[in-house]
């Protein structure tokens, strides 16, 4: 098993002018307010698109449907390279994108941000918990709606049971990439350096990747589902933003590294 663990050290205390005047319970009731109107926020986008955004929606679709010509060779291609893959990199996979993994790790940086009163992180933690619960929602509504059959089931790309019930019928768009790249998202929007990004985003394209190589999901699922992340969480990051949810400019920056061990991946951050 992999497990995600998240450690903060503080390394010297906060000026007594800069502590917060509210408590936990206000600044939670605060960030459950925050995060549900970032979530809305995402949800209404649409009835204010403009040309531009019409014309990105058209290009999207466009785009898929191109897709939808390789899924089954590509399917193929990215089976036939499972059994080689490394088995430490299938499991994260697996477990990155599973929802109750994905959601102790969200939650275990808004808790950090939370009980430090740190602002960056906080705004961090609403931001993952937000974009999850949107971008999640739309994805299991999608799965069961479309009805769309997995590789492994060998129905074919173009077999669907709409409102279907069977598990072998939830294949559009999938799951495990739509929550693992809106983490990766969330968290890389909040660097500027490409090299750092870069390196936030293939631990993202893991989960999608694998998805594929094991027969769950076609190109065009994952391909989707990577597509949701992006809009959800620019979305509810520029709304926390353009709104000053948080205070970011008064935050000390964050030092981000990866801790690697036996069985287990550590992000470690120091502020």
């Amino acid at each position: 098993m992999v497990f995600m663990a998240l450690t903060a050290f503080l390394y010297a205390q906060q000026p007594k002018d800069s502590v917060p005047r509210e408590t936990i319970l206000q600044m939670l009731k605060y960030d459950g307010v925050t995060a549900f109107g970032g979530l809305k926020h995402a949800y209404t986008r649409p009835f204010h698109w403009k040309k531009d955004d019409f014309l990105t929606a058209g290009a999207v679709i466009v785009g898929t449907a191109v897709l939808y010509s390789f899924d089954a060779e590509s399917s193929r291609f990215f089976r036939r390279q499972e059994k080689n893959a490394p088995r430490i990199l299938k499991d994260f996979g697996r477990y990155f994108g599973a929802p109750q993994n994905n959601y102790m790790l969200s939650a275990g940086i808004y808790g950090v941000g939370l009980f430090t009163r740190n602002e960056k992180i906080r705004h961090t933690g609403v931001l993952l918990i937000a974009s999850a619960t949107a971008a999640g929602f739309i994805q299991s509504l999608s799965k069961t709606v479309v009805g769309r059959a997995r590789p492994k089931t060998l129905e074919g790309r173009s077999s669907f049971k709409p409102f279907s019930n069977e598990g072998a019928f939830h294949s559009f768009p999938s799951g495990h990439s739509v929550l693992s790249f809106t983490t990766a998202h969330a968290i890389a929007r909040q660097f500027d350096s490409w090299w750092v990004k870069g390196g936030i985003y293939g631990i993202g394209l893991i989960s999608p990747i694998s998805r594929i190589s094991s027969g769950s999901h076609w190109l065009t699922d994952v391909t989707l589902g990577v597509l949701l992340s992006v809009v959800i969480v620019d979305s509810i990051d520029n709304y926390l933003k353009d709104n000053n949810k948080y205070k970011l400019d008064k935050q000390r920056k964050i030092s981000w590294k990866v801790n690697l061990g036996a069985g287990r991946i550590g992000l470690v951050g120091t502020f």
